[in-house]
């Protein structure tokens, strides 16, 4: 396994590979109106980041602080991710990672659309208690 330090200059490479797939998989019909969930991570506030979300035209939707009630990978993703992965046994890192993947590829455009409508509403609630926990 490779690790690697997220820095302001791997998260940029990332975004301009996220830009690049958006392209390809939309041609023509989608090249601004972005909206990222960003937090205050150091590469998602760097310099370098924001100045690259500017060129490309993407809107930052700020994260408040301590609010997991936020995280679309904890309430939405990692629930089917982990039922998915329930009871199976895998013979290594390689095998669980091609598992993971092969999930994630089929996943329907709808679960990721049902998971942002989602955000949008605990967004709202969230504003609403002024940034205190919400119950799901």
């Amino acid at each position: 396994m490779v690790k690697t330090t997220v820095n302001a200059e791997y998260y940029c490479e990332t975004l301009f590979k996220l830009r690049r797939a958006i392209q390809n998989r939309h041609r023509g019909q989608l090249t601004d109106g972005i909206i990222l969930l960003h937090d205050n991570a150091r590469p998602n506030v760097a310099g370098k980041t924001l100045d690259l979300l500017n060129r490309f035209g993407w809107e930052i939707f700020s994260h408040p602080p301590y609010s997991p009630d936020l995280a679309p990978l904890d309430y939405h993703l990692f629930g089917k991710l982990k039922e998915f992965l329930g009871g199976k046994q895998f013979a290594g890192d390689d095998e669980l990672k091609d598992a993971v993947n092969r999930w994630l590829n089929e996943l329907a455009a709808e679960e990721y659309d049902e998971g942002i409508l989602k955000l949008v509403n605990r967004y709202d609630k969230c504003l609403n208690s002024y940034g205190d926990y919400v119950e799901h």
